[in-house]
């Protein structure tokens, strides 16, 4: 770190405490050469120091510094750079797989004849178990104690692997079940927003920036912490000491004035946000928030606005530090020391952001009056897609027929019950996710609506399943403290567990008898969730709408128990007195959530959860694991498997080859997500993975999820392509993981995928635009490698999924604006070949021949998807993973 050029002359030392730090003084290399960057956004000085440490005059140049200072004048780029982030975030579902990999890479680096422990995590690595309990158990005292017995029971393979990778690899660091979700446990006890390191005799001081395998790792841009998520492959390559290259982004500034309405939480601003900046079109762009209206926003509102990052589509959503970094820093038991490092540190690289500070440059900017904001959810498939509160009823009923295709409106009778439930009942009422459970307001809010129903009489509705799922053991204390937990517990919303649940498609079955009544009826059932994701077939497979609401807006669901009802002006329910119960009757006011807020959100708390955050409950201590510094794969596991990405690894690749006559295995519509090409949900026994596990005499009650399961390629292979929603045009009317096998006939995309590797096809995908949206699977791009797919013919990519699919091998290909595989008239029938790949160059174009089935030809030009050199290094030795290996074994 210390080697670096230094051109600029810009190293130098801040003294803080009687401690001396070694720093790259931004201030000094603008006198030095780089002029005018004092005015760059917060986000983009985060880069420039980057590049300032990190100058090698190899994968970083001075050029290459130079470029962001040019940056200033036409306030986009298009070079390329190498940033290397100081570490990386996992969580399990994207962080076993990952240890799957490095294991497998240590058990390659034998096969080649070298040593294993060169296969080691080279930055700090956090991975939080926090996506593996379910909502089996709800509503009862019981049910946080009975799910963890089961989280347990379930995924033990899976924990007892990551007990062995924790005393196996260096620098990496796991923190066990029960404790959080990682992004909160990053907000509110990993990130320090201002790194240290001791090397060479010096404490190098530098801002804190990470890369995380969970697309709501931006979370922490709110505390100032330039992070965001990345494929499970890429987040392996930057923790093997690989920069993430990228182009210089632009950098969309969002302008924030005035100040929130009374009753108006941060859910309603960050909805209102992700709408505005998902229509102006920000992916693959930084979104930085500035403007007087950052003062009245609270640390914590700006991680929920961070959060969300991924759904308004942007790499970040970047917050400067200000005073309220500092001060949420203290609060949450951050030392002393640090909190004056971050304060002096900022301070003397123009990084504070003060009232009266100047505008950065920005690439555009749009503006928000927060005065403007009203209650708002979203739904019923798309986060973007706002919903005024008090238009939510008649919005649902027009989604019935034109979303749904529903114009009838049957009830029907529940099993064992009194009741009947129909269209737009809501069967799922979860406050749950990292988006807003960092939040002391919306859940003291939640809360404070719980009590004041609890008083009149209201009690959630029967057909109603409620949970919540802090992303913090530290909610749970200050809830206990305000003497909230009772009132959330006396309606129904009992502690499930610590993690992500119901957004991730961990809600858990629904009782038996609203199952049976849901698929009786075909209903289109409902789910409310203080989550961040509702794309359709995520939440649970029973539920078609899911609304995105903040919890106390989740609380009052649960109380209504229906989509048809506007909660704004009808009653919520009848209370003891017999007198109808308004909204308004139960919402606080905002001087009630700042009262508990300010008395009862203490530092203690922090500093008691944290103090052996990485020791585990006794279940955790219980699991015995050997110091092999290889791993003992069980060939009889159905969690954890060795995968194939290695096997018959030479020093050299071979060469690349085209793609001739490669057959169609889908044809997709437009924001086709990673949930849909590989998703984290239940499955049934019907599909190639349930097959596979019944095969392996596993029980379809311990199938558990695709999620818990990324550690086997053999089942998420499967997986691939077999959302419940996912649609394929090549069988139109037909919803689910289905198309047309070598002879014509309708199969599972497994099967038929499976029967042209047997004849040695290779297969391609043709889809629309943002293909590859939502959170950031490194499963969607492994599945397709190993279905045999070669390439991606698409619209528009997600930057994370294009990034994966040349990670992985897999060609991505754009087509020419105007064109898509509509215009052209496929219909899966035809082949396709694609020749030039051994000459092929970083965006250059690309001809595809296409030759119907009546023996028709045509070409058409695409423009190449692997957008610089090094993704080409990785596309040419097969795969990211490969290219890291031979690197590692060469030195």
């Amino acid at each position: 770190m210390t080697s670096s050029l230094n051109s600029f002359n810009s190293k130098t030392t801040l003294d803080v405490g009687g401690k001396t730090y070694t720093y790259f003084s931004l201030p000094l290399a603008e006198k030095n050469g780089l002029e005018g960057i004092s005015a760059l956004p917060h986000s983009m000085k985060v880069v420039l120091e980057n590049l300032l440490r990190f100058e090698d005059g190899s994968t970083v140049t001075r050029d290459d510094i130079l470029a962001v200072a040019k940056w200033l004048k036409t306030r986009k780029s298009e070079h390329e750079i190498s940033y290397r982030p100081a570490r990386v975030l996992m969580q399990d579902f994207t962080g076993v797989p990952a240890v799957v990999d490095l294991a497998a890479m240590r058990d390659a680096t034998t096969g080649l004849g070298a040593d294993p422990q060169k296969i080691n995590p080279l930055v700090p690595v956090d991975l939080v178990i926090d996506h593996s309990v379910m909502v089996d158990s709800f509503g009862t005292a019981g049910s946080f104690t009975r799910n963890v017995e089961l989280e347990y029971q379930r995924n033990g393979e899976r924990y007892e692997f990551l007990r062995w990778g924790q005393k196996a690899f260096d620098n990496f660091r796991v923190v066990p079940p029960g404790t959080g979700i990682c992004h909160q446990v990053n907000l509110e006890y990993l990130a320090q927003t201002v790194w240290t390191k001791d090397e060479n005799g010096e404490t190098i001081a530098y801002p804190d920036t990470l890369v995380g395998t969970d697309s709501h790792t931006t979370m922490v841009n709110g505390l100032a912490v330039l992070g965001w998520g990345v494929g499970g492959i890429e987040a392996e390559a930057a923790m093997l000491g690989q920069p993430i290259t990228m182009m210089i982004p632009e950098v969309v500034g969002f302008k924030v004035t005035g100040k929130i309405n009374e009753g108006i939480t941060a859910t309603d601003l960050v909805l209102t946000i992700t709408e505005m900046l998902r229509k102006k079109g920000v992916v693959g762009k930084f979104v930085e928030f500035f403007g007087p209206g950052l003062d009245f926003l609270s640390l914590e509102d700006q991680a929920t606005i961070a959060n969300m990052a991924p759904e308004y589509g942007a790499t970040c959503g970047f917050f400067p530090i200000d005073t309220d970094t500092l001060q949420y820093l203290t609060t949450s038991g951050r030392e002393a020391d640090r909190v004056a490092l971050v304060e002096a540190y900022a301070k003397a690289q123009g990084m504070f952001r003060e009232t009266a500070s100047s505008d950065p440059v920005f690439t555009s900017t749009l503006e928000l009056d927060l005065t403007t904001v009203v209650p708002s959810i979203s739904g019923p498939k798309r986060p973007q897609d706002r919903i005024a509160l008090d238009a939510a009823k008649s919005a649902f009923a027009k989604a019935l027929p034109t979303e749904f295709s529903k114009t009838d409106d049957p009830k029907i009778n529940v099993d064992g019950t009194d009741y009947a439930i129909g269209h737009g009942d809501v069967v799922i009422a979860a406050i749950t996710s990292c988006t807003n459970t960092s939040n002391p307001s919306v859940l003291v809010a939640a809360g404070l609506v719980a009590r004041k129903a609890r008083a009149l009489g209201l009690d959630s509705k029967p057909w109603v399943k409620t949970s919540l799922a802090p992303g913090s053991q530290v909610v749970t204390d200050y809830l206990d403290s305000a003497g909230l937990s009772d009132d959330l517990n006396a309606i129904g919303f009992n502690l499930v567990g610590y993690g992500c649940t119901t957004c991730i498609g961990n809600s858990g079955p629904l009782p038996a008898e609203i199952s049976k009544a849901v698929q009786a009826g075909d209903l289109v059932a409902a789910s409310v969730l203080s989550g961040n994701r509702n794309f359709e077939g995520r939440v649970n497979p029973d539920v078609k709408a899911n609304f995105l609401a903040s919890p106390p807006l989740v609380v009052a669901y649960a109380l209504a128990g229906s989509m048809n009802i506007d909660i704004t002006t009808e009653p919520l329910g009848t209370g003891s007195d017999g007198k109808p119960v308004y909204l308004k009757d139960i919402w606080p006011t905002n001087h009630e959530v700042a009262d508990i807020v300010r008395t009862h959100v203490t530092q203690e708390m922090f500093k008691g959860r944290y103090s052996d955050v990485f020791k585990g409950d006794t279940h955790w201590q219980g699991i015995a694991v050997d110091d092999a510094e290889t791993y003992g794969w069980n060939s009889g596991s159905t969690y954890v498997q060795n995968p194939p990405y290695f096997e018959n690894l030479k020093m050299e690749p071979a060469p690349v080859t085209d793609i001739n006559k490669a057959r169609i295995l889908g044809l997709f519509l437009d924001s086709i997500t990673t949930d849909h090409i590989s998703p984290a949900g239940s499955f049934k026994g019907n599909t190639p993975a349930g097959r596979y596990l019944e095969e392996h005499q596993v029980a379809p009650r311990d199938f558990n999820s695709y999620g818990a399961r990324r550690g086997n390629h053999e089942v998420m292979m499967r997986g691939t392509f077999a959302n419940i929603r996912i649609k394929n045009q090549m069988v139109p009317g037909v919803e689910g993981g289905f198309t047309k096998g070598p002879d014509g006939t309708e199969m599972a995309m497994y099967d038929a995928a499976m029967a042209y590797q047997a004849q040695n096809t290779p297969l391609v995908v043709f889809a629309g635009k943002e293909y590859g949206t939502g959170s950031s699977r490194d499963w969607a791009a492994k599945g397709t490698n190993l279905l045999g797919i070669r390439a991606v013919i698409a619209q528009s990519f997600e930057r994370i999924h294009r990034s994966n699919l040349v990670g992985m091998g897999v060609l991505p290909l754009q087509f020419a604006d105007g064109e898509s595989w509509q215009t052209l008239g496929l219909d899966g029938s035809e082949t396709v070949t694609i020749q030039g790949i051994t000459q092929i160059a970083p965006r250059a174009d690309v001809s595809v021949q296409i030759v119907s089935a009546d023996g028709k030809e045509r070409t058409i030009t695409t423009r190449c998807r692997i957008d610089t050199a090094i993704e080409l290094d990785y596309y040419r030795h097969g795969g990211i993973l490969q290219y890291v290996l031979r690197s590692l074994v060469a030195a």
